[in-house]
């Protein structure tokens, strides 16, 4: 835990690294950038304007939010174990934009919509069943049971792992292997018009969760608890809800499953600055961005030039995190 008189230079330190790390990735690649000629043509200003440059924004929204929603779905199930990807709305929105990608393409094509459009509707709407569901399924005497919503969505996961893998059957090598790629997470398949069209979503998303800094710290007390505090709390339970879901579907349908981000940066930050929403949303925001970036960067350089999967990155950092907390907390959710 920091010093109290060092927590305010938590925000100030990590937007330096994330700049660090942002100038890092803009030069690590397999073409070397000419800062002096970006201006003219060659394979230089395109590598940097046109591929890395999308990579890189994409990372940072994309993390930022991922860490965020894991944020807030620890604290609207209190559950340090909760992460969107765990409650089944990851692998839900995966589901429907892998409907789209391999399915439902000429169907889309007919109807005159650009997939652009499609994939983030999808995905959004995958998730909020997918959501749905789970909830519906952990719902006891107007309570939510923790042990039975981590089951629900492992249940949700499996299964969406088996459609999806008769989903890939329908595709050709090249395409298999894409899907693959997109499945594991890669920040490579979405251009400046995807980024245009679900950036002021997750932007939007991004910048209200902090506002409700204050129900999520009242969250943690309890839902009785938080009513005697004023607030109307099956509302602000739905609105988080719309907002994961909403954010985690724009994440998917631009970069396919990114897991166990918004499971360890919360805890990370947590560790630093305590348990308080209206620094730790911030600072996971931060940390997330960064974390992803440098896993990007990572993924498209280490076996350059082939490109290794983020998501099967991130998953490496985070499963043995989370082994370690669920020893640590398996005697609250009623494991032996």
């Amino acid at each position: 835990m920091l010093p109290g008189f060092a927590r305010p230079l938590l925000i100030p330190g990590l937007l330096v690294l994330l700049l660090a790390t942002v100038a890092v990735a803009l030069n690590a690649g397999t073409i070397d950038i000419d800062w002096s000629a970006l201006g003219g043509d060659g394979a230089a200003p395109t590598a940097l304007l046109q591929l890395r440059l999308p990579r890189i924004v994409l990372a940072v929204l994309i993390g930022a939010v991922l860490a965020q929603t894991g944020a807030v779905a620890q604290a609207l199930f209190r559950n340090p174990l909760a992460e969107p990807g765990l409650i089944g709305v990851s692998a839900g929105a995966a589901l429907a934009a892998a409907l789209v990608h391999t399915a439902l393409t000429g169907f889309a094509s007919r109807l005159a919509l650009p997939a652009s459009l499609v994939l983030p509707v999808a995905a959004f709407a995958g998730g909020l069943a997918s959501a749905m569901i789970v909830l519906r399924l952990a719902r006891r005497d107007g309570q939510t049971d923790m042990t039975t919503l981590l089951l629900a969505g492992t249940a949700i996961n499996a299964f969406v792992a088996a459609l999806v893998g008769l989903l890939s059957a329908r595709a050709d090598d090249a395409g298999l292997r894409g899907f693959t790629l997109w499945m594991y997470g890669n920040l490579g398949r979405a251009g400046w018009n995807e980024i245009a069209i679900a950036a002021p979503v997750l932007l939007a998303v991004a910048l209200w969760l902090p506002r409700e800094a204050r129900g999520l710290d009242a969250l943690l007390l309890g839902d009785t608890e938080a009513a005697h505090l004023g607030l109307d709390v099956e509302r602000l339970k739905r609105r988080l809800l719309v907002a994961v879901v909403l954010a985690t579907g724009a994440s998917v349908s631009l970069a396919g499953v990114i897991g166990f981000v918004g499971l360890v940066v919360p805890h990370a930050i947590r560790l630093l600055a305590g348990p308080g929403h209206r620094l730790l949303l911030p600072a996971s925001a931060l940390l997330g961005a960064l974390l992803l970036t440098l896993a990007d960067t990572v993924a498209r350089t280490a076996a350059a030039p082939a490109e290794w999967p983020v998501g099967a990155l991130t998953s490496a950092l985070g499963a043995p995190f989370f082994l370690a907390l669920l020893l640590r907390m398996r005697s609250r959710i009623g494991l032996p």
